[in-house]
């Protein structure tokens, strides 16, 4: 048993998991949060490790079922997320508009509804309907064909040519965005009219993709949009490629953002495959972001370095063994990142179910505090984090290819000396232990890590 923000969480406590789940709506107004749904990590799912550019309202639909029938949602994985291939891209001239500029969706991917509703809301209210909540995919800037069209802006006298640059923009898939001008008279309002229409739409999450340290003008624009909006929404901010130049924008303006490479493998898809979805090599590079952006973000900011999908759900399709599937849990658990599974939920393996449910896990992704590394090596990391009421979380890594005996002290895990020792607690096997000399050590399997909670038993009830 050990604590978390003052909640008392056992390894097997449902309720006390979905207890620490539910704080967020409680204290959302009195700590006024950034203008996200949630104050923790979000818990879901995205279409695009798996799917890719080859999504439906179909094939969306029934994820979003397997999310709700394999238990997952009730733990608080509550997010389904429709990333990129949902608009008409019709060539380089950029992402087709409607009247005002704005992206328009495929209907032939995403037809309308049975009231006529635009294909995304339609979606929206499937998932919905499921208890989850809804997410989608945009860039930064104004596609080349509103600006080609000069279209207005929403509610203003301005058009896109007047707001627009000539600097590229990122659009990965399709391609033909330009950047905005926001000290212009309607940069904003074009920002607000896009945000403005996903509230409509019934949005909750919004991906903004491919952004660069000079992407900060968009960031707090896109924010400000969701808080005008009226309808709270994460706001999620993706590489492009920024550094931590920018980690005061996305403190104040995001509530997560991720600073990593993606971490699908793209080089090891099998044909027309998305398996395997990932390997080790993409895994180890988070130690590396984690080094770089711990010091960022957090239940202090309300918002969290996301280390991107969760490749666990598959077993060995998704490119990873046991030992590093339990890695990457650990180590997203660590930082407080975001956890988004990227794995086919339609074909969930047992072994990884049971993986993505470990509720003593689940507990130290959610209470938001950022771990740091202890110790970095060759073949080794050390990453821990304090808990409320002095109790410590360590993960030793064996980031090598053979099995390995690692160790760490307690000093270095900044716990008091004890004479009475240290209770050890293995949040994967569940099993306890004692220590008696301030160390923490265990044999840890390629790949693999051994992760405690470590109890000092001076002053111990």
């Amino acid at each position: 048993m050990w604590r978390s923000r003052g909640i008392a969480i056992g390894a097997s406590s449902l309720a006390a998991l979905a207890v620490l789940l539910c704080v967020p709506g409680l204290a959302a107004a009195e700590l006024n949060p950034p203008p996200g749904t949630d104050l923790n990590p979000v818990l879901g799912y995205s279409t695009w490790s798996y799917l890719r550019l080859d999504v439906s309202a179909e094939k969306d639909e029934a994820e979003a079922l397997a999310l709700s029938d394999s238990g997952l949602e009730r733990l608080g994985y509550d997010y389904f997320d429709q990333d990129d291939g949902w608009y008409l891209c019709p060539g380089s001239q950029g992402p087709s508009v409607d009247s005002y500029g704005r992206w328009v969706t495929n209907a032939q991917l995403f037809p309308p509804g049975p009231d006529g509703e635009n294909g995304i809301t339609a979606l929206a209210n499937y998932v919905h309907g499921l208890g989850l909540k809804f997410g989608i995919y945009v860039t930064p800037g104004i596609s080349k064909q509103a600006v080609a069209e000069n279209t207005p802006i929403m509610g203003t006298d301005d058009t896109a040519d007047e707001i627009a640059t000539r600097r590229r923009e990122n659009n990965y898939n399709c391609g033909g965005m330009l950047g905005i001008d926001y000290r212009r008279p309607g940069a904003q309002a074009f920002v607000n009219s896009i945000v403005d229409e996903l509230a409509a739409w019934g949005v909750d999450f919004i991906k903004l993709d491919g952004i660069t340290d000079a992407n900060a003008p968009d960031i707090a624009a896109w924010s400000q949009a969701i808080r005008q909006s009226g309808r709270p929404m994460q706001l999620d901010v993706t590489e492009g490629h920024f550094t931590p130049g920018i980690a005061g924008t996305l403190d104040e303006d995001a509530t997560q953002w991720e600073s990593s490479p993606d971490i699908e493998c793209y080089e090891c898809e099998q044909g027309e495959s998305s398996f395997p979805l990932t390997d080790y090599r993409n895994v180890k590079l988070r130690f590396k972001t984690l080094a770089s952006w711990h010091k960022f973000g957090g239940s202090q900011f309300n918002a969290y370095n996301d280390f991107d999908s969760v490749e666990v759900g598959n077993c060995e399709d998704d490119g990873l063994s046991v030992p590093a599937r339990e890695t990457v849990l650990s180590l997203w658990s660590l930082a407080s990142s975001p956890m988004i599974i990227g794995a086919n939920l339609i074909n969930l393996c047992q072994t990884d179910l049971d993986m993505l449910e470990n509720t003593a896990v689940l507990a130290v992704d959610q209470d938001g505090v950022v771990g740091s590394p202890v110790t970095s090596g060759t073949h080794e990391q050390v990453v821990a984090k304090a808990l409320d009421g002095g109790d410590v979380v360590v993960g030793l890594f064996d980031t090598g290819n053979t099995e390995r005996l690692l160790s760490t002290s307690v000093s270095k895990l900044g716990l008091a000396p004890c004479k009475r020792g240290y209770a050890l607690e293995n949040l994967w096997t569940h099993q306890p232990s004692t220590d008696s000399d301030g160390t923490v050590t265990a044999q840890v399997p390629p790949q693999g890590v051994a992760l405690f909670e470590v109890k000092p038993l001076c002053g111990a009830g």
